[in-house]
This record gives C-alpha cells, structure tokens and sequence, in this order.
C-alpha cells in the first residue's frame, strides 16, 4: 500500500510547508501520492505532480472546496484513504484543524509532529514542550501521521512528471458554513518560513515600542516573532505568536529580544541554527540557548543595532 499526504493550498499556490511534508512522507513509504483538494486548482495540481518525489497526485475539484473547511475535507479523506497504509499532513494549523477528525473516524491513534522517520510503523517525536524526545511505534494497519515541517528540508519542485488523477469528493457539509476569511497582507516573510526572526517578548513594555524590532526587521528582511507573554499583554496579535503554542520557527538566524525563555517559547525556536539574545536580566534562560548573548538594555542596544545596520545600507535577500 502507498503514502497520502494531504496538500496545503490556497488553489493557486501549493503552501511552502507541503514541500518539507513530502520529504518526511516520501521516507514513510517512497510510493507517496498527493491528494489536492480544492476548486480550480489545476495549477496547484501540476506544481506537485513535478516534485520528483510524487508518484501519483489525486486531484478533486468541486466548488465546495473552493474555502477551507474541515468539515467538508474529512469525508472526502477518509473515502480516499480506503487503499492507502500511511494518511500524513503537516502538523501546522491546517492538519492540526484537519488530521484528529479522521483519526477518530477511522478509530485510529495519531501520532502527532514527528521530526524523524525511523520506519514505517516508528517515528521520533518531542515532548514536554521540546525537552524530551519520545520513539513511538504505531501497530495501526492504518496510520495518520503528522510531521513537524521544520524538522524536514523542502523537496525540489521540478523534474517530476508525476500522474494526475480526477477523482470525485463527498457530499457538503451543511451543518458548517465559511462566512469570511480575513489575512493580514504584507510584504514581510512568512513567519513559519522566513531566514530571519526576531521576537519581542515581555521586556518591549508597550506595544509602540515593537516598531524598534520593526524597523530591524525592515532593514534585514525578517520576520517579526513575538512571545505569548508580548501577546498576551496585547502588545501584538497573536499571529505573531512563537512557542509550543504558537508557531514552531527553524530560521538561519533567531534574534529574541527582551525575552525571559520560558519553556514554551523555546519549544518553538529553539532548533533555530543561530539564536542571539538581548536582554538585561543575565540569568535569563534564554541564554542557556543561545549562540551569542547580549546582557543589555534592549532601549539601548536596538538603536545602536539599527545604526550598524544604516551604515551597512543593505537589506538581507
């Protein structure tokens, strides 16, 4: 039996994340098919089918699924999963949303964010927020899987010329209606994808002063983090929100800025290649972490980081 992972798109463009998914499935079981649910989504289609590590992508078109609603997906999943051993998505907030409903159809156990493929039954997770690490073995003839996307390089993109399949979805779920969907627009990375993050945490004091971390972030290109602590005290949406539950970051380089490290934002940053940490409280366990640590007052520090930064004139590609 083969592998199906379930894409992530927006009918137009595949969603980065699905890339790093494709890896992990294709160490699962290397007859990995790509099931592409949408409306008008051929496009989304023919981008999988040239990944080189897709064999096969089901593709199923229907105007119900032109909005996102797991409601809708979960049947047409479990009906497609009848000849597949392995049903995988990313473990982000779109399988998160979408993978524990068919694990319960099925009656099924899911193992949730793996980050290493030992074998096709067995899988290394973490747990307790990143500070240990569990080897799980599924005896499910079944499996539903979901992968830590940060833990996986992306497949290549081209050179694949995998088969497309038409297929038919259920019926609509009537029960539950999509309304709207609101998106912040902006030129800024991906927080989940970005080279560069840097993060504010309680230590910012207001929510105006998140604009020294902004004009950083102009200047380098990065994406801008935030601790639940700076989120929760209203100085950022939550969006913005890195740690165990918020989103998990694997930049090339990780600034925090006037955060304390509670266990929960380390979760989710702290397999960062490079981390760097500014914050006046030398005893902080953030720099337990940290590659380069700064002790100093963050109103102090970021204005003579800008400066450098100005004198550089150049903004990170």
């Amino acid at each position: 039996m083969s592998a199906l992972l379930i894409a992530e798109h927006n009918n137009k463009e595949l969603k980065p994340f699905t890339l790093n998914a494709i890896t992990a499935a294709s160490q699962i079981d290397p007859d990995l098919h790509v099931l592409v649910i949408g409306h008008n989504a051929d496009g989304v289609a023919k981008s999988v089918s040239e990944v080189p590590l897709v064999k096969k992508v089901i593709h199923i078109d229907n105007p119900i699924y032109e909005n996102y609603l797991a409601e809708n997906f979960t049947p047409t999943i479990i009906k497609q999963s009848e000849s597949y051993s392995h049903i995988i998505c990313s473990a982000n907030t779109f399988g998160k949303n979408l993978m524990p409903r068919i694990a319960a159809l099925l009656d099924i156990s899911q193992v949730s964010d793996i980050i290493k493929v030992i074998s096709a039954d067995t899988f290394l997770r973490p747990i307790y927020a990143g500070n240990a690490f569990a080897t799980v073995k599924t005896n499910d003839k079944k499996k539903c899987i979901t992968i830590r996307p940060t833990s996986f390089e992306p497949a290549a993109t081209s050179g694949g010329s995998a088969e497309i399949v038409k297929s038919e979805g259920s019926d609509e779920f009537t029960l539950t209606k999509f309304i709207k969907r609101e998106e912040v627009k902006s030129d800024r990375p991906e927080l989940g994808t970005a080279r560069i993050v840097i993060s504010g945490g309680r230590g910012m004091q207001s929510g105006d002063n998140f604009k020294l971390i902004t004009a950083i972030a102009d200047k380098l290109n990065a994406a801008i983090g935030a601790s639940r602590a700076a989120v929760d005290a209203g100085y950022i949406t939550n969006d913005h929100q890195v740690g165990q539950t918020g989103k998990v970051v694997v930049p090339d380089l990780y600034i925090a800025v006037g955060i304390s490290g509670a266990i929960q934002h380390l979760a989710g940053m702290k397999e960062s290649k490079i981390i760097v940490a500014i914050n006046k409280d030398g005893e902080a366990p953030i720099f337990s972490v940290a590659d380069y640590g700064l002790e100093a007052d963050l109103f102090e520090a970021l204005p003579q980081f800008l400066e450098e930064l100005n004198k550089l004139n150049t903004i990170q590609k």
